[in-house]
């Protein structure tokens, strides 16, 4: 299936007659005279189509506490970031991990500490997507339950704490991935100049926060759970890397595993298949080759893309073909620096 992009739209220009909505109609009485009250008020919502109809939808509230309507209240004078609708049409294509990041990446933005939401039981799939992510049950709103992310809570759990991380005493990486694959595993580290149809096919790799990375080099073994990566999109243009091979990307590597560890072929791709770019053929190709499969999460687009010419003569990374580049401490922050992402994703601030 091919989707549009997922676009920020007015509660106006979504067609709420699509059959979509028909659950939420029937969870919720009132949907409709919700529907024209957002309308009214020129309210926006995510949403992604295809064919013009309706695949996923996602409103997302500001509050400020104490959330008084739910039992046990939320005392929080902060504020929190509700989820206040969200649904997706499963196709086994982990959708819902993209809207999750979508979540997240503006709960950053807005500096809150906490996000919630209210669902009831019976989204049982939702439900345990939710907390995988670290959601946890609070109570109920009338037939609702409530469940609670807390982002500065460190659990130690690292998909827990997504997308928060530790990088103190962690080891960091610089690991380059071809043009062609980039975009198509980073979807929202898309560059300026290359065409969006490259990432809106309905995948799960494209989707899942959860992506594999496969490598030959000798020097993927050394990388551990937990260890920081900062992904290196080569040059799409020959003798032209100065400038147009850049650091776009941070993960968090979950696990790390040669094919090896496998006990056959059908393992290796049952383990790699919705995470990695490759199809069955290619995977078990790589798997006669002994690969190492690098089990990451994808934990933000960098602001600002850092080009090589930068990693040269700032970040003083050494000359040569960077394929798997142990980064100093140093080296890494500055990289950070550079990219001007949201210093609130470590737990202590670079």
């Amino acid at each position: 299936m091919v989707f549009g992009p997922i676009e920020k739209l007015y509660f106006s220009e979504i067609n709420f007659n699509d059959t979509f909505f028909d659950s939420l109609k029937e969870d919720y009485p009132l949907f409709i005279e919700w529907v024209i009250k957002k309308s009214d008020q020129n309210e926006t919502a995510y949403c992604l189509r295809s064919d013009g109809r309706v695949e996923a939808f996602l409103y997302l509230k500001v509050e400020h506490g104490p959330i008084n309507d739910i039992v046990p209240p939320i005392p929080y004078g902060i504020p929190l970031l509700k989820i206040g609708t969200f649904k997706i049409n499963p196709h086994g294509s982990r959708l819902g991990e993209r809207f999750i990041k979508i979540i997240f990446d503006i709960a950053l933005q807005l500096e809150t500490n906490l996000i919630y939401v209210t669902i009831f039981a019976h989204h049982q799939r939702l439900i345990s997507m939710l907390e995988e992510f670290g959601f946890q049950y609070h109570g109920s709103k009338g037939r609702e339950h409530v469940y609670l992310k807390k982002l500065r809570e460190h659990s130690g759990n690292t998909i827990k704490d997504y997308p928060l991380m530790e990088h103190i005493g962690r080891s960091k990486y610089l690991i380059s991935i071809y043009p062609d694959y980039h975009t198509q595993l980073f979807p929202d580290s898309i560059l300026s100049g290359e065409s969006e149809d490259t990432i809106i096919h309905d995948v799960s790799h494209t989707n899942s926060i959860h992506k594999i990375y496969l490598s030959n080099s000798v020097d993927a073994l050394q990388i551990q759970q937990n260890d920081l990566i900062v992904f290196y999109r080569t040059s799409d243009i020959p003798g032209r890397a100065y400038y147009r091979a850049v650091a776009t990307s941070l993960g968090i590597v979950e696990e790390v595993r040669p094919a090896r560890s496998f006990q056959n072929a059908n393992e290796f791709v049952d383990y790699c298949k919705s995470y990695s770019l490759f199809d069955e053929n290619t995977l078990r190709y790589y798997y006669q080759r002994n690969t190492v499969a690098i089990k990451f999460l994808y934990v933000t687009a960098f602001r600002r893309k850092v080009i090589r010419k930068e990693l040269l003569e700032d970040v003083r990374i050494g000359e040569g073909r960077w394929v798997i580049v142990p980064l100093s401490d140093r080296e890494f922050y500055r990289i950070i620096q550079l990219s001007n992402i949201d210093q609130s994703l470590f737990y202590n601030p670079t």
